[in-house]
């Protein structure tokens, strides 16, 4: 398995972002794919979740602001992050659910 997140930056509150992450050395088309974060000194929190037929959930604190999607076709899963907060500072992953195989996460940061 191996994960490679990217896309991160700085920016200005209110601003957008939009985080891919290019997986392979499983059955992408079949996976469950997440996007997590940790912030500076907090527990790594989920952040959203896509299932193979379409369908996503959120954590309350990002729902109607981002929206995970997937390219099965190239083993690609993205995350648009719309009017970004500071609270929103994080290095982000994305993860098969279940595995144990995290990428080397792309560093968020909101601040003006």
């Amino acid at each position: 398995v191996h994960i490679v997140e990217s896309g991160g930056g700085l920016v200005e509150p209110g601003g957008s972002l939009r985080l891919s992450c290019a997986a392979s050395g499983f059955s992408f088309g079949e996976a469950i794919m997440t996007w997590h974060r940790q912030a500076p000194e907090k527990a790594r929190e989920w952040v959203a979740t896509m299932f193979p037929g379409g369908a996503t959930f959120y954590t309350d604190s990002v729902s109607g602001r981002f929206t995970i999607s997937r390219d099965d076709a190239n083993g690609m899963l993205y995350l648009q992050m719309n009017s970004l907060k500071p609270e929103d500072t994080a290095v982000y992953y994305c993860q098969e659910a279940g595995s144990t195989t995290w990428g080397q996460g792309t560093q968020v940061t909101v601040s003006s």
